[in-house]
């Protein structure tokens, strides 16, 4: 890749496009010519996979439910976890180690990526520029930078991508969606979301840094772009543990808050919010990770405020409690001036502002159903239509997180312009925006003014 040293504060405003119902292009003239490799309905799609993790398995065995997938590729930098994909598939599929051989595979048509936050943006980034269509994994990226470069070269390159929030393609997110939209719940000013569970006061345990790595494992290439630390078991097990080090996942708020936010933000079609103000910080928790363990968050936007609160060392659920042992909970409060909307993932409630909704009605039905998020992937890889959680619709989900998480480590907040899609008054801000990687890899700055 050319190295492009423009700023991210530089960067001029590109329109975002509107987003429609499922399966639809954003815009009628979205995607203008051919696409250089494009898949006819009656085609096989040959997939291939990096990350051979549990995600990157689950998304994998959801997109072959499909008759037309055919895994071609797996790549994972652990043969632990490559070789029984390989095995699996063994009539079609090569194994790789490194995943720049596996986007050269030849006659690939679409990729998973299944890997740790801070391998996706070069990932995605690298595989549209070989025209292969992509599942990415959330969290889409961990800094503003590299979200507006994905977005960016999903868009130069006319590629298919879904990102992987799972719960977006559920009916109840539906539901709750025209609930909102239906005016039922009067005029709303404040939305609150949380996440709570409790890890105190070990956390995923201490003294377990060690320069033995297992056989088989490539540590440097896993740690790939990121600041390098020593091997720690706990880290690899799975993604759930990736959230207890900053430099490989930003912690609980970018592994959680894109599925719970999101409802929200599609509800209500928001653009960014303007101010952003977070506090946090590891409290309780002594172990091998450096992760904060609370995160309060206040996003300001034009009409009305979002809040988020992220804790590891309270597992206290609001109405969302239920029983009362220490679990993982969530919840999303939609306050409006009719009433109030509590819902999580597949359950709901509202509480009326007295008689204020008296003779109100449930609304009709009208955002079709998904086949599921991968098995609408792989629909719209043949139709050629961006699936519902494209990069141009979740990168209103992203940056805010990850603005989030820069506001929390500064110290105070952060104004965005959302026309421009940049940091404001800031300089220090919209420097740490773009990350710095570890040689040899650099950061696609050229995808930063397209």
């Amino acid at each position: 890749m050319k190295e492009n040293t423009s700023s991210f504060s530089r960067r001029k405003f590109v329109k975002s496009m509107a987003i429609t119902a499922i399966g639809t292009p954003l815009t009628k003239d979205f995607y203008v010519g051919d696409k250089p490799k494009g898949t006819a309905p009656s085609d096989k799609i040959n997939l291939g996979i990096i990350g051979c993790g549990d995600l990157g398995t689950a998304n994998l065995r959801n997109c072959t439910a499909h008759p037309d997938v055919v895994v071609a590729a797996a790549c994972d930098v652990w043969k632990d976890r490559l070789d029984p994909i390989v095995a699996k598939f063994k009539n079609t599929c090569t194994g790789y180690t490194d995943y720049r051989e596996l986007l050269r595979h030849k006659g690939l048509d679409a990729v998973i990526i299944g890997t740790p936050a801070h391998w996706h943006a070069l990932q995605a980034i690298e595989a549209a520029e070989a025209g292969l269509d992509i599942y990415l994994q959330k969290p889409m990226t961990m800094h503003p930078g590299e979200s507006i470069a994905v977005r960016n070269a999903i868009r130069k390159h006319k590629v298919i991508c879904q990102v992987g929030t799972q719960i977006h393609s559920s009916d109840h997110y539906r539901r709750m969606v025209e609930l909102v939209r239906s005016g039922n719940l009067g005029k709303i000013g404040t939305v609150r979301t949380f996440f709570v569970m409790n890890e105190a006061p070990n956390g995923i345990g201490s003294g377990n840094n060690t320069t033995v790595i297992p056989k088989g494992l490539d540590w440097d290439m896993w740690v790939g772009p990121a600041q390098k630390k020593p091997f720690n078991p706990n880290l690899v097990k799975n993604a759930f543990y990736h959230c207890f080090w900053m430099d490989y996942s930003g912690g609980w708020t970018p592994g959680m808050a894109p599925h719970i936010t999101d409802l929200p933000i599609w509800a209500l079609e928001l653009d960014y919010p303007t101010e952003i103000s977070a506090i946090g910080g590891k409290y309780i928790i002594r172990d091998d990770g450096d992760a904060y363990d609370n995160h309060e968050v206040i996003w300001r936007y034009p009409n009305l405020t979002m809040t988020w609160m992220q804790s590891s060392t309270n597992s206290y659920g609001f109405d969302f409690l239920r029983e009362q042992k220490s679990q993982r909970r969530l919840g999303i409060y939609f306050h409006g001036t009719n009433g109030t909307l509590l819902t999580d993932y597949d359950t709901s409630q509202i509480l009326p502002e007295g008689d204020r909704m008296n003779g109100m009605t449930t609304p009709a039905k009208s955002i079709p159903a998904s086949p599921g998020h991968e098995l609408e992937w792989i629909e719209c890889i043949k139709s050629r239509k961006q699936p519902s959680c494209n990069p141009e619709y979740h990168i209103k989900v992203d940056i805010p997180i990850a603005l989030s998480v820069l506001s929390m480590k500064l110290g105070r907040s952060i104004r965005f312009d959302p026309k421009t899609e940049t940091i404001m008054d800031d300089k220090e801000a919209a420097k740490l925006a773009i990350p710095e990687y570890r040689a040899p890899w650099k950061f696609p700055h050229q995808y930063l003014n397209q």
